[in-house]
């Protein structure tokens, strides 16, 4: 695990529940797990775990991300660039149709939906509770925030923020670096790098 915040406390918990084993975290500073990460050993920093190389460990990014991921895609490119591997985690309790893609190092939470004909791109995060409907297209390193709903043939775009609780309607394009804010209603499509908050959902100057 790279890190070991709130948000790869979460992810420890879902290999634990997928029967998967965390045999240890690695951090910038020197410090001890905790919740479910207590029992994990620290085996170093992030320049130490690189040093060592790719070819003992399988790696899953533990840095989250509330609005913006470029501290987490940070992490991925590094290590991809490396020759490192990341796992994609599916909480058991996720409902994933058989043909849903999910791509490498991606992470599907507890209670989330994803419909027939999603595809999650690298390093994306569909977080607990949030709904992915048919045919939806969800980009590299985009997060779908807690309980956010998506509606059928929604595409977002690489490394876009969809905030918690927010609503997408049917057919709806969220460009590339973009952020819908948390409980928005999105009822048209948002330009690259664009906030938009509300209901409706309107440009945040």
């Amino acid at each position: 695990m790279i890190g070991a915040g709130g948000h790869a406390r979460v992810l420890t918990e879902a290999l634990k529940a997928g029967g998967r084993i965390l045999v240890g975290f690695a951090t910038t500073n020197p410090e001890e797990g905790s919740g479910a990460m207590r029992d994990v050993k620290r085996v170093g920093s992030d320049d130490e775990l690189l040093a060592r190389g790719p070819a003992d460990f399988l790696l899953v990014n533990g840095v989250g991300s509330t609005s913006c991921p470029v501290a987490r895609r940070a992490v991925f490119d590094r290590f991809k660039a490396a020759g490192f591997t990341f796992a994609s985690v599916v909480h058991p309790s996720a409902t994933v149709a058989s043909d849903v893609a999910v791509g490498e190092g991606a992470q599907i939470m507890a209670g989330a939906v994803l419909q027939p004909g999603v595809r999650v791109g690298r390093n994306a995060i569909v977080n607990t509770g949030a709904i992915v409907d048919h045919d939806s297209d969800i980009g590299d390193h985009v997060h779908v925030a807690t309980g956010a709903c998506l509606a059928g043939s929604v595409s977002v775009g690489a490394s876009a923020h969809v905030g918690a609780g927010a609503s997408v309607i049917n057919n709806v394009r969220i460009g590339a670096e973009a952020l819908v804010g948390a409980g928005a209603l999105v009822l048209s499509d948002v330009e690259a790098g664009i906030v938009v908050v509300g209901v409706p959902a309107k440009v945040h100057k």
